[in-house]
């Protein structure tokens, strides 16, 4: 009997310390995917920022690397070289669906996205998926091998060559080709037009209401009507243009090989200020965040100029890529990779994050989030604190903001003064009160 007693004293002390030996400790809270380190709350905290969500996108690691993130106001699409997508929900951070799209290592562009639709070109093929399910919806041969990202409207999707072409296709006609199931064999009917420049497209096309611009290696910027291949305008360049261009407020920022930032109408081309001389090349995406600009030339540091009159407003050294921006602050990276953030009205550093290990920092220029990843595909997304930040900012498409719901004020309105009371009526015989009679 005691022997017995004593076995089981034994075992109950052995299942225990297994126990406590499985059990979480308080630094694995703070790692990832195969022990990779996750920004800590502590360090969040202290810049006023909140972790939203972590997770890990499908790719191999002894073999992929993330090529591609993608972030709209609904979704974040992580492509791997490989030639695995995956996706997130945005803000719970939940991920949605992974497929493997076209051959495997072969070489693609980032997926570009609409309100309904995911479309990722890989080789010459062109995936189209539903955003939230991950649904193959389709897929179209295409005539010529991508040169840059596609651009997408509700009724049609643009993508440029390497021969200088670019191409309008029809996604409504597409769409019925594929349920016929003849979309590989009379996909061509779904083309709409083909406009030929003399070299290389090197921009993704910007797509406006009316009109498709894109740049060429040939020194011109190009306006293209959507409906139909006809030229609205073209602009020579002295030098070719040397970033992707950015559209904002009905205008485009176009950087050129010449240092230069310029700025056009879309609709006619016509120059809104004189162009700003950065003295350095830029490489990197011009910013338009509400009425300023931000570019980021090599080794130039980062100049903040009025989106209203290209003038400089301040310049801020040792800056080398944009990451995010909320109402007050910038968020940007230096030539180490760590997280440098900047108050947006002169440029004064606020604070700085050591996140180097977060190689792939996604532009976000849609959203006040931040999205960071490894190469890895261990992708984490951040916020800033504060109850009024739980909901995004749209800064590019304010207009697709959803209706938010109203929240009561936090300081009580103010007590309505005290009425005078009534004089108390004479108490009758039994002690309750009585009305007199007229």
């Amino acid at each position: 009997m005691t022997q017995s007693r004593s076995f089981s004293t034994t075992l109950a002390l052995s299942l225990a310390l297994s126990l406590v030996t499985l059990a979480p400790s308080p630094a694995s809270a703070q790692q990832g995917i195969r022990g990779q380190v996750l920004p800590s709350h502590t360090m969040l905290r202290r810049h006023g920022l909140v972790r939203m969500w972590w997770g890990q996108a499908k790719l191999d690691p002894s073999r992929d690397v993330v090529a591609h993130i993608v972030v709209d106001e609904d979704i974040v699409v992580v492509q791997a070289t490989s030639g695995t997508v995956t996706a997130f929900d945005n803000e719970s951070g939940r991920r949605i669906w992974s497929a493997q799209l076209g051959p495997r290592d072969a070489p693609s562009q980032p997926a570009v996205t609409n309100r309904d639709f995911a479309f990722i070109p890989s080789a010459r093929r062109l995936y189209c998926l539903d955003k939230f399910s991950g649904e193959l919806l389709w897929e179209l041969k295409l005539p010529r091998t991508p040169s840059t990202s596609p651009a997408v409207s509700e009724d049609q999707i643009f993508y440029g060559s390497h021969d200088g072409s670019i191409f309008a296709f029809d996604l409504h006609r597409i769409r019925e080709l594929y349920l016929k199931n003849e979309l590989s064999k009379w996909g061509f009917l779904a083309r709409q037009w083909r406009y030929k420049t003399g070299k290389q497209i090197t921009t993704p096309p910007i797509v406006t209401n009316r009109v498709v611009n894109f740049a060429s290696l040939d020194n011109s910027l190009y306006s293209i009507t959507a409906g139909s291949p006809r030229l609205q305008w073209q602009s020579e360049t002295d030098s070719p243009v040397s970033a992707p261009i950015t559209y904002h407020g009905g205008f485009l920022y176009i950087a050129c090989e010449d240092f230069n930032l310029y700025c056009l109408n879309a609709e006619n081309g016509n120059s809104r200020w004189q162009p700003f001389p950065s003295g350095f090349p830029i490489r990197r995406t011009p910013r338009v965040i509400g009425q300023q600009v931000f570019i980021f030339p090599n080794s130039g540091g980062l100049f903040a100029l009025s989106a209203l009159t290209g003038k400089r407003t301040w310049w801020r050294h040792g800056i080398e890529e944009y990451v995010g921006a909320s109402h007050q602050r910038l968020y940007t990276a230096d030539h180490v990779g760590n997280i440098v953030i900047l108050r947006r009205k002169d440029g004064a550093v606020l604070g700085t994050m050591p996140l180097r290990q977060f190689g792939v920092k996604f532009p976000n220029n849609r959203t006040d989030r931040l999205f960071l990843a490894t190469n890895s595909g261990l992708l984490v997304a951040i916020r800033e604190a504060g109850a009024d930040r739980e909901f995004p900012t749209y800064h590019q498409n304010p207009d697709l903001l959803p209706i938010l719901p109203e929240f009561a004020p936090e300081t009580p309105a103010p007590a309505a003064p005290a009425q005078p009371a009534a004089p108390a009526a004479p108490a009758g015989d039994n002690g309750t009160t009585t009305t007199p009679n007229n």
